[in-house]
C-alpha cells in the first residue's frame, strides 16, 4: 500500500508541475488516503501479533 502511496504522490507532483491543479489535488488526496489506511492497517496488525504473543519476524 504504501507503494500505491508513492506513485499517487508522484502523479500529483507531475501534474502540478505540468499546471493541472485539479487532478495533483486529487491524487494528493488519494495519496494521504492510502497512507493513513496502510498505517491503520500495520498497527491493528501489529495489536493482534501482540496479543496473540507472537515475536515479530524481521
Amino acid at each position: 500500500m504504501i507503494g500505491w502511496a508513492v506513485t499517487f504522490l508522484v502523479v500529483a507532483l507531475v501534474a502540478a508541475l505540468l499546471g493541472f491543479g485539479g487532478i495533483a489535488g486529487t491524487a494528493m488526496e488519494a495519496a494521504k488516503v492510502v497512507f493513513f489506511v496502510a498505517i491503520a492497517l500495520f498497527l491493528i496488525s501489529a495489536v493482534f501479533g501482540v496479543m496473540r504473543g507472537r515475536s515479530p519476524r524481521l
